[in-house]
């Protein structure tokens, strides 16, 4: 049977090879065959059939009664990275704007729900989850999100909006609809987001879009701090260089278009 919302000519095996290799992430490392067959949606007998081929392909290895991913599923992340300009070219502007503003910087795309890191240079570790390229987080709690939903055509975020489930993951998160839609009003308009410890205690996070030739908006770069640094200081020393760097980034992606 056709999933909900799959085209009539999809292959529902990959799709469901796919699912259980996203079964994996920093807390489920290993899991059960009953785990897999749980986290994925499928049935025991295809969750076993998937593992066994996927252990096959060297992408999936088995010690006693659970599994894990191997190192060779980087290379799925990887053809991305080597076949998109974004990340590499966006690699020196993070170098300096890490530099000029001394916090961490990073670059993501939007994927679904989410946002996907695809850049990042690290000052110094500020969250108690560590971040590197692929990590994942909701696009509704964080700067760089916000930013991402903000560029996205209105029937677009309309249909998110009535879709998402806001998960609050401090007190400050915002999780009712219409206060999100203000917010991403907002964004919009002043061409900039600062998220106050919404996703972390004690993290804050500023972010830009990076626009194409077009002007639409196709990644976001951002600095996150923390408390220590106030909402002022934010707006005052690292806005400005922030804002810089996505319009360097978004003009070399031009340029690079171009040829």
């Amino acid at each position: 049977m056709t999933e909900p919302g799959a085209r009539a000519d999809s292959l529902q095996s990959l799709t469901r090879g796919l699912a259980v290799i996203r079964c994996f992430d920093a807390e489920h490392a290993d899991l059960t065959l009953s785990d897999v067959a749980r986290r994925s949606g499928t049935s025991r007998a295809t969750a076993r059939r998937i593992l066994h081929t996927l252990e096959d392909l060297g992408y999936v290895r088995q010690r006693t009664a659970r599994f894990s991913l191997t190192p060779r599923v980087l290379e799925l992340g990887g053809a991305y990275l080597a076949s998109s300009a974004l990340p590499a070219l966006a690699r020196p502007h993070l170098d300096d704007l890490t530099a000029t503003c001394d916090e961490s910087s990073s670059l993501s795309e939007l994927d679904g729900d989410d946002i996907v890191y695809v850049a990042r240079v690290q000052r110094r570790r500020i969250m108690t989850v560590a971040i590197g390229i692929g990590t994942r987080f909701p696009a509704h709690a964080t700067s760089m999100g916000r930013v991402l939903l903000a560029g996205q055509p209105g029937p677009w975020l309309a249909e998110y909006l009535t879709r998402v489930r806001l998960t609050g993951f401090t007190a400050h998160t915002i999780v009712d609809g219409e206060k999100l839609r203000a917010e991403l009003d907002l964004v919009r308009d002043q061409g900039w987001c600062l998220v106050d410890e919404e996703l972390e205690p004690g993290l804050r996070s500023v972010a830009a879009p990076v626009l194409d030739r077009a002007g639409r908006v196709v990644a976001a770069v951002n600095v996150s701090t923390t408390t220590r640094r106030s909402v002022e200081e934010i707006r005052s020393d690292l806005l400005s260089p922030l804002l810089a760097c996505a319009e360097e980034i978004g003009r070399d992606l031009a340029l690079i278009r171009d040829r």
